[in-house]
């Protein structure tokens, strides 16, 4: 288990922000209290939280060339059929993966192919597992098209909490299934619009877990 890249400012800015308050409340009350013990407890679990969040965790991959590998670990919130509105403006079967703030919160790609389409979208900051959220947050898409041809569309969707939305691929650059996506931080939600076609081994509020539960077969 290893600390995240995008996790060492925030860790560096929460450790300051918990010894600033711990030397200001030391400063003006000296005499140490079972206050003081109680807040030290505070300001540590704060810290250990902050890190946990950004935990980057060694996984084996479970894919291959016509599986769907989960793209984040979190609980399946949505499983129908919808209207993408925004690339293939027609009908696809939506998964969709609501991480907490317990949740690590890397995402992988599902499969392996070339970047076909990227946006980001500034929005709204509803609770992830919002319908709405899909449409209205602030969201970041990422569309992937395997060698076969067939196109998987993975939708990074900011939560009440989170603040900032990572992708790394870059459109006309090839990539492979279980590589880093991206990242988000402070509870959020990933859409998979997946072809109709697509046979799915994940049921409505099952636990998943990215890079080890296989979403579906394309």
């Amino acid at each position: 288990m290893t600390i995240h890249r995008e996790g060492y400012t925030t860790i560096s800015i929460a450790f300051l922000f918990a010894a600033a308050v711990l030397l200001a409340f030391n400063h003006i009350f000296p005499d140490q209290t079972w206050f003081h013990v109680i807040l030290y407890g505070v300001a540590l679990w704060f810290v250990i939280m902050v890190i946990r969040f950004f935990r980057s965790p060694k996984r084996d991959l479970n894919g291959g060339e016509d599986i769907i590998s989960c793209p984040a670990d979190g609980k399946v919130v949505v499983i129908e059929r919808t209207i993408e509105p925004e690339y293939f403006k027609d009908e696809r079967i939506q998964v969709s993966i609501f991480m907490s703030a317990r949740n690590v919160h890397i995402n992988w790609f599902p499969v392996s192919g070339m970047i076909k389409y990227y946006f980001y979208h500034p929005g709204k900051h509803m609770v992830a597992f919002n319908p709405k959220a899909s449409l209205e947050n602030e969201r970041a898409t990422t569309v992937i098209q395997t060698a076969s041809g067939k196109e998987v569309l993975v939708r990074q969707i900011a939560g009440a909490m989170a603040r900032r939305i990572v992708t790394y691929p870059k459109v006309g650059t090839p990539e492979l299934q279980g590589d880093e996506l991206g990242f988000i931080k402070f509870g959020s939600r990933v859409d998979l619009l997946l072809p109709l076609d697509t046979k799915l081994d994940v049921t409505l509020n099952q636990m998943v877990i990215g890079k080890q539960t296989i979403i579906g077969r394309l």
